[in-house]
């Protein structure tokens, strides 16, 4: 298997992406007048023909796998021609991708969006509504979470490339070695975290210097709806969240006392303690498994992978953290063969390549497939790992919103969240103003915000 280098989820994106929404045409679809089926059969007939008739099409997209993808595609219709390019990962593509909106030229024909920032190129008007080539029927076709994402105002506004069901790596020979249980609640989590860190003070439980992504996926987990959005209507609501309130309780314990390694993510030392034992846990998505076999080489055979501990115990609650959808551009020239690439990619033969170079897929059949079930891990010790992940992606909570402006939101969390990781701000504090300075920002971009 070839892996994947992935991004963490919690991007410090800029605020001039979302600064250029223009919210005038928001919250509504864009499909046109006519029956919906005749539209969609329509749309998947013109699909069908553009694949014969041939043509170019641009992809913008940092995804690897999606080389393999496009050679085979290529390879499989010779009348066609995909301009893959790399125009920067996650924000910085999402930047020159709205400044080519703005200039009216430029636009791909096709871009890999993150669930998270899809809504804002949605709501934007960025976006063409896939309903109208029948994507709304593949509803069953992918997993609750990555389906929900791509669901928008009630239209379809990409086809879900991965996903990232959470669950726990542990360092089994640091939990070995300190006798500790492998946590099944966060409650216990804690109580590991106490005893790791007492037995050897220079080993955390995890590390945390403040990360949007982790705190908005366990709030997901836990239940949490601080974010609702219905068009332009938008709540923000962290004060009075149930989850949130489960969240913070155990996770300004671990702040409180000490016990998560004041290390970033994804820098050199994180890497270093993931291998050395300094930090023994990581809770993420299902598409982890390929950083720790690149970057995490010499702790081969140490880690596992667990279901994510509940904040109930006996519950079955998960949540996503990572992922991208491939959207086809409203000022893209080919709307027709953009949206075959896409069923080709994230529905058809491009899924099992991407799964062989290392993905994790979106798609049910695939998740529940024997050969995918049965997949051994030998850096985890010959754990059939995708186990554990396809039941998360089960137990994934439906109903999360993020914001039509998350980019911009998640941009400041650490101006506001982030200080209770450095200061005597509580957690509590930090969402407040991490929430009151989304719910002004968004009453600037012109959403009813409360």
């Amino acid at each position: 298997m070839t892996y994947i280098v992935r991004r963490r989820w919690a991007h410090a994106a800029a605020a001039a992406v979302a600064a250029t929404l223009v919210l005038a045409a928001c919250g509504s679809s864009d499909s046109g007048s006519g029956s919906g089926s005749a539209k969609a059969a329509d749309g998947a007939a013109a699909a069908k023909a553009a694949l014969a008739k041939g043509g170019t099409i641009t992809v913008w997209a940092w995804e690897p796998t999606l080389k393999q993808v496009v050679a085979d595609f290529q390879a499989a219709y010779p009348k066609v021609h995909v301009n893959l390019v790399n125009a920067g990962t996650g924000n910085d593509q999402y930047t020159a991708l709205q400044n080519a909106v703005q200039a009216g030229k430029g636009v791909p024909d096709v871009a890999q969006v993150e669930y998270y920032a899809l809504s804002q190129f949605a709501l934007g008007k960025s976006l063409t509504d896939l309903g109208d080539y029948g994507a709304k029927s593949l509803s069953k076709t992918y997993s609750p979470g990555p389906w929900n994402a791509v669901n928008i105002n009630g239209g379809v506004y990409g086809l879900p490339m991965d996903s990232g069901p959470m669950a726990l790596f542990y360092n089994k020979k640091v939990f070995d070695t300190y006798k500790l249980p492998v946590p099944t609640t966060w409650e216990q989590y804690l109580d590991d975290a106490r005893k790791l860190h007492k037995a050897d003070p220079k080993a955390y439980i995890t590390s945390d210097t403040g990360d949007a992504g982790l705190t908005t996926s366990l709030i997901w987990q836990a239940g949490g709806k601080p974010y609702t959005v219905d068009g332009t209507k938008v709540t923000v609501d962290f004060a009075r969240d149930a989850g949130t309130a489960a969240y913070t309780k155990v996770w300004q314990q671990l702040v409180s006392e000490h016990l998560l390694a004041p290390v970033p993510g994804w820098s050199d030392q994180w890497y270093k303690g993931l291998g050395d034992g300094t930090i023994a846990t990581l809770a993420t998505g299902a598409w982890m498994p390929a950083n720790f076999a690149s970057g995490v080489k010499a702790a081969a055979g140490d880690w596992r992978a667990a279901p994510l501990p509940q904040w109930q115990t006996g519950a079955h609650a998960g949540a996503e953290n990572g992922g991208s959808s491939l959207a086809v551009m409203k000022a893209g020239k080919n709307h027709d063969l953009a949206y075959a690439f896409l069923q080709y990619a994230n529905q058809g033969p491009g899924v099992q390549a991407r799964i062989k170079g290392g993905a994790f897929p979106a798609t049910t059949a695939d998740l529940n497939s024997p050969a995918f079930l049965d997949t051994t891990f030998p850096y985890f010790g010959g754990q059939q790992a995708n186990r554990i992940f396809s039941d998360a992606a089960k137990d994934v909570l439906p109903g999360w919103s993020y914001l039509p402006y998350q980019v911009y939101a998640n941009s400041i969390f650490n101006d506001t969240v982030g200080k209770a990781y450095v200061s005597g701000t509580s957690l509590t504090d930090g969402l407040r103003a991490w929430q009151d300075k989304s719910v002004a920002y968004g009453k600037q971009q012109g959403f009813g915000v409360g």
